[in-house]
Formats: structure tokens, sequence, C-alpha cells
């Protein structure tokens, strides 16, 4: 299907997802669910109530995507399809550094647009600066990262996967494939989004009371941004300890640098990854990567661009409280060919 081809499908499952209960924000107490609620659409609702249901709206996205990055991109692909798609102008900006993109949400907040959208990597540092937008009667939606702390923020509901789930679900299938022992390469600091993955990773391969989580997985830290350097530590890693046979990455890029690295070090470690690119496909497609975990970041941008023109224009609430789940699904060999990577 191509990308132009989404609008009517994400309609229908706009009105799916209204019904579904199954959310993958983390139960919290009914009662301060219902009071975020309350308080966040009382404070936006002279925004639905009084504004032309035909007007131009204007949202604005701020993540905390680095500049390039292929994942954000197709998320800012999605939001302008969904701009286009319900008459809204989409003013997306982002910043990998917590604090300005703290001080980019404060902008879009003086400007008094229809609705904002924020991933939160690092949600203490965005606290402040999102609880202004929610005063200010700006409506917000979370998505990607943040997702235990979007009810307490204020935000209608948070759009993305339960990463926790998604690294639970990545360690069966590496289990079931044999790994004995993981290297989980987190390549973002202060990203709990990506050691939520990592933890849940070790609970999959079956970490309990009965193993010391080092002996089944170990955490590697490297630096995202320089892929050369990163191939150098994981290969470094794989030679001084051979009885690492299993390797997830939490991006594409590091995946096809750790696949490198492989290979260069001699090991024989199965690789699986987060997210997907040409490069991962290919590299699934061919054996040399087991599976990729796919959010569906296209439907990151796009869902939360028509929410919120549900919510602007007929003061709708999609999610119940709970939030709306666009993954994991896992690729592998198998389904390979459903998957486009315009859309992802």
């Amino acid at each position: 299907m191509t990308r132009r081809g989404w609008p009517a499908v994400v309609a229908v499952a706009t009105l799916l997802v209204t019904g579904c209960t199954a959310g993958s924000r983390p139960a919290t107490n009914d009662d301060a669910v219902l009071e975020t609620l309350s308080v966040t659409e009382s404070a936006s609702a002279t925004g639905s109530g009084d504004a032309d249901p035909d007007r131009r709206l204007r949202f604005a996205i701020v993540t905390h995507g680095s500049t390039g990055d292929p994942f954000w991109d197709v998320v800012k692909t999605g939001a302008e399809d969904a701009g286009q798609a319900n008459n809204a102008e989409i003013d997306y900006q982002s910043d990998p550094e917590p604090g300005s993109q703290a001080q980019l949400i404060a902008s879009v907040t003086s400007r008094q647009v229809d609705g904002l959208i924020v991933s939160m990597a690092d949600p203490d540092a965005l606290r402040e600066t999102i609880a202004a937008a929610v005063a200010a009667g700006i409506p917000v939606i979370t998505i990607n990262a943040g997702e235990d702390r979007s009810a307490e923020f204020g935000a209608l509901t948070h759009i993305g996967q339960s990463e926790a789930s998604a690294g639970e679900g990545a360690g069966d299938r590496l289990r079931d494939a044999g790994v004995t022992k993981l290297l989980c390469v987190i390549h973002e600091a202060g990203n709990v989004g990506q050691e939520q993955r990592c933890q849940g990773a070790a609970r999959g391969l079956g970490v309990d009371g009965s193993a010391e989580p080092g002996d089944i997985m170990r955490t590697l830290r490297v630096n995202g941004s320089n892929l050369a350097e990163t191939e150098t530590t994981i290969a470094t890693e794989l030679q001084a300890d051979p009885q690492i046979d299993g390797v997830l990455t939490l991006n594409a890029a590091v995946a096809v640098t750790a696949a490198t690295a492989i290979g260069t070090s001699g090991s024989g470690a199965a690789l699986a990854t987060f997210e997907l690119s040409d490069d991962v496909v290919q590299d699934i497609g061919e054996g040399d990567i087991l599976f990729a975990v796919d959010q569906q970041q296209y439907l990151q941008g796009y869902l939360p661009v028509v929410f919120l023109a549900l919510f602007a224009r007929s003061g709708n609430v999609v999610g119940g409280g709970e939030g709306v789940p666009t993954g994991p699904r896992y690729i592998t060999q198998e389904n390979l060919d459903s998957v486009h990577i315009g859309t992802r």
C-alpha cells in the first residue's frame, strides 16, 4: 500500500481504537486518570466549542529526534500526511538534548497552537514546559517515549508501543532461537525507553530470581552518533566474551553496524533489532538479522494529528485514558513482503 493510501485506512483504524481497551500504558488509578482527563479537557474546551469547525488548525510536534534521523523523518511524514487530510498546519521541530527540547515546547506554547504532540525520552526535563502548555489550554498528546508519565503530565493519550513488552517479546524470540547470553546495545544516554527495552529483553530471556542478570544479558552503552566507534566497541565486547551468542540493537543504523562487528569479530552471535530501514530489511531477507521489532512510527505521526483534529472540532477523546499502541510487530523473513519502508 502506498503512503498516500493511508488516510482512509487510518480513518477506519481510528474508529477501531476508540473501542479498544488494551492500551500500551500501564494501569493507573482510575480516579487519577479520570481527573487527568477532566482537567485537560476542561482547559481545552473553549478551543473545541467556539471554533469554526472548518478552520485550518495549527499543531506543533516537538520530538527528541536528531536532524536527518530516518526514523523521525517517517514520523514527520505521517504527521504531514495527516495534516493534509485534516486541514491542519504541521510545525515539526526536534532536538535530542532535553533542555533544548523543553525550550522548543515553551516556544510553541507561546504561539497558542491548537495542539501539541511531544515525545518524552526524558520526561522530568519536560515536566514544567508540558505543564505550562496544558495550563494554557493546549491539548497535548505524547508519542513514542514517555508512556508511563503521559497521564501524569496531563496528556489526552499516548501513542506508541510498550517498550518493556516489546523488549520482552524480543527476548522470547531470541531465547527460542537458542540465545543463552545476550548483548543489549543502548545507543542514546538517558533514554528511558531504551533501558526498558533491554530490561524487557532480559525478562524474555528468562532472567528471574534463579539467575544473575549478568549471566544471561549484558548491557553495552555506545555513542549512536559515531557508528565507526560503535562498530569497534561491539566487536571488542564480542571478542572479550565468547559466550555472548546474541546481540539486540535498538535502532536500524546500529543494527547494520552490529552486523559488521559480528563479522569482523569472528563471532557467531545471532542479531535482532528494533526499528526498520532498507538495510535492515535486506539483512533480514539474507538471514543476517533474525527479526526487527517494528513500532510503525508512521502511525505515531499520523494518529496524533487525527486525534487532535477530532478533539479540536468535536471534543472527541480517543483512548479512554489508556494509550493507543502502534506496535510491536515482529518482522521476519516470513512477513517481510508486507513491509513498505515509506511508512516505517
